[in-house]
């Protein structure tokens, strides 16, 4: 009876994968100022001590680092409510636009009653005229309409509606 013996695949090098090394956060933030100025002052030499110049010249850098950190945050929370307002105008100018498209609907359809009924209005010189509606149009936001004459008159024009 022969024995073999056999390699754990686990074993290869190419199965190999160091452990990962972890370390702290890519930037310093104001505590971790804090804390290596407290620990210079721990740790400094009592018969020749840090001058107040030095002291004085870190504080002024903690105080300038915690400002600038502090505008930062207050632009980023700027930055995000207007994004909010932007979002919420974006969705105010859709309802609108729905509203107006509604509007228009409903325009065309009132004012299409109109077809094939006699309409008459008065000009500008006061003279009373009369004629057929033939079709309803849009000219940009305003409704026209066309009669059997040739003319285009606004709906606010008209003074008297008859069948015809």
């Amino acid at each position: 009876m022969a024995t073999t013996n056999t390699i754990d695949s686990s074993l290869f090098l190419s199965n190999y994968k160091p452990a990962e090394r972890k370390t702290g956060q890519q930037t310093l933030g104001k505590d971790d100022f804090l804390k290596i100025l407290i620990a210079q002052l721990e740790h400094q030499d009592p018969l020749n001590p840090m001058e107040d110049k030095e002291f004085i010249s870190q504080m002024a850098s903690f105080s300038t680092l915690e400002q600038m950190v502090n505008m930062s945050t207050m632009m980023q929370k700027f930055i995000d409510s207007q994004s909010a307002t932007s979002e919420k105008l974006t969705s105010m100018s859709d309802s609108l636009q729905q509203l107006v498209q509604q509007q228009s609907i409903q325009s065309l359809t009132r004012y299409s009653e109109l077809i094939g009924k006699l309409v008459e209005w008065s000009t500008t010189a006061g003279e009373k005229k009369s004629a057929l509606v033939k079709s309803v149009l849009q000219q940009g936001t305003k409704w026209m309409l066309e009669l059997d004459n040739g003319d285009t008159i606004s709906p606010s024009d008209v003074t008297k509606v008859t069948e015809s």
